[in-house]
């Protein structure tokens, strides 16, 4: 039996993200509400702080910020080279989960594959089962072999699932399956598709489709999308698209947009919370992210959950509200003046409001251990907002509706930075790796300055 790898180095791992004790983690899986938990599953290689077989590791929370982790959930079997990502869904008082499998049909090449879509179940939530009659559904006949990430829902008694797909036509796609009961499936529609592959893509990946304040929204992770000034700057990208899906099942939708605009942020999942919450996570790193951890035995963490809402036809996205349950001192209440450099802990929630920004640009924020830097920089001049971080390709700007004021919040965790702008229009996620005591300078000052220290072991391994 393999042994798994163990962490040897504590210097980047996170005090309240999600991560492993030990190996690869990447996208979230499973994420769902199963006999008094919040689950949440995730690609895991436990051997290897490198991609490998795909696993399913597993965790629950009874609040989403405290995490326990659990035994693995799947392991690939002698018929599978991996269990890739997928969903889960309450059934008949069990919890069902619905990944796909990966087969490798020459161990030598590992383009040479299929793929299909299976089930496995648990009575008490920790240890599963698979279904003796997998797999429930094959690829189609009129797509390549790329089929996976079924994201699975119930709607008056049918369940549906929306699968990422790629069309004979070299484009990206979701489909729509229905069944009464997970094991016989059939197609619907093709929920919707790209339109060119340098737009939109050539794969969509990890797709979720729910609605959300009176629109309907498919959420996808596009691969093969082409930089367009500021937008599409990673090698793959997430968002979504807003509109409405029709009788016959077809999506009439508007373009896609970016839901996030940081380096490390991809293959989103969101559950409907019991209280009726649309929650989101995602892998917090991309897989052109460099991932120094890897050589301290682990690699990848997912981002804290955030509360979706839609306005004026844009989604937001803001900080749970139990993450304040992670807050153990208050360090700072009050304004903060232009220059002034004030300690900051290593994990920690920031909260700043800056007045009236003069014309031209202007640098708000500057984060800092004397090697590794992260700031934010605006122009009102062209509302244009601009992160930069010290690595290459360091980068990533958006355009904002107005410029005239701004309020931030930064959730900062070791190696870990996410940001959140006026009450979460947008958003930036970052991995970047301080070693020492972190410093924050505000060159503009702040009218409202709160810093909070977070606890710095929230979960359990």
């Amino acid at each position: 039996m393999k042994e798994k790898i163990r962490v040897n180095n504590q210097r980047y791992r996170l005090g309240y993200h999600l991560m492993t004790s030990g190996g690869w983690m990447n996208d979230p899986n499973g994420f769902s509400w199963f006999k008094g938990y919040y689950h949440m599953f995730y690609q895991y290689y436990p051997y290897a702080a490198e991609w490998g077989p795909m696993h399913w590791g597993h965790a629950r929370s009874k609040d989403l910020v405290h995490w326990e982790t659990l035994p693995v959930a799947l392991t690939p079997d002698e018929a599978e080279d991996g269990c890739f990502s997928g969903s889960a869904v309450v059934y008949e008082d069990k919890l069902w989960l619905i990944y796909t499998g990966h087969h490798l049909t020459d161990p030598a090449d590992s383009e040479a594959f299929y793929q299909d879509q299976n089930l496995a179940w648990s009575e008490d939530g920790v240890h599963f089962v698979k279904y003796e009659g997998n797999p429930v559904l094959q690829v189609p006949a009129d797509n390549t072999k790329h089929f996976r990430d079924p994201k699975v829902w119930q709607e008056a008694g049918t369940f549906y699932m929306v699968l990422g797909s790629q069309g004979q036509d070299g484009l990206g796609r979701a489909l729509l399956y229905q069944s009464k009961d997970l094991k016989q499936w059939e197609k619907v529609s093709v929920l919707a598709k790209a339109a060119n592959v340098k737009s939109e893509g050539y794969m969509w990946e990890c797709p979720d489709f729910f609605p959300l304040m009176g629109q309907d929204v498919l959420l996808m992770s596009p691969q093969g999308l082409e930089a367009q000034g500021d937008r599409f700057r990673n090698l793959n990208q997430t968002g979504y698209m807003l509109g409405q899906v029709t009788d016959d099942k077809e999506f009439i939708r508007g373009q896609f947009e970016e839901i996030d605009h940081g380096h490390d942020f991809y293959a989103t999942q969101t559950m409907l919370a019991p209280d009726g919450r649309r929650i989101m996570v995602a892998w917090m790193n991309a897989w052109d992210s460099p991932m120094y951890e890897k050589t301290d035995g682990w690699a990848g963490a997912l981002t804290i959950p955030r509360e979706l809402s839609i306005k004026d036809n844009h989604i937001y996205q803001r900080p749970i509200q139990e993450m304040q349950l992670l807050r153990e001192k208050k360090l700072w209440d009050g304004n903060l003046a232009a220059g002034k450099q004030l300690a900051i802990p290593r994990t920690a929630e920031v909260e700043l409001v800056f007045g009236d920004i003069p014309d031209g640009k202007q640098k708000l924020l500057e984060l800092s251990d004397g090697q590794q830097t992260l700031s934010l920089e605006i122009d009102r001049r062209d509302r244009r907002l601009m992160l930069r971080r010290t690595t290459e390709d360091g980068e990533r700007s958006l355009t904002m509706r107005s410029a005239a004021q701004l309020d931030l919040t930064v959730y900062i965790d070791n190696s870990s930075a996410e940001l959140f702008v006026n009450e979460g229009e947008f958003t930036f996620t970052e991995r970047i790796y301080w070693q020492n005591d972190l410093t924050m300078q505000l060159p503009w000052g702040a009218e409202v300055a709160k810093v909070y220290a977070l606890e710095a072991q929230a979960n359990q391994y």
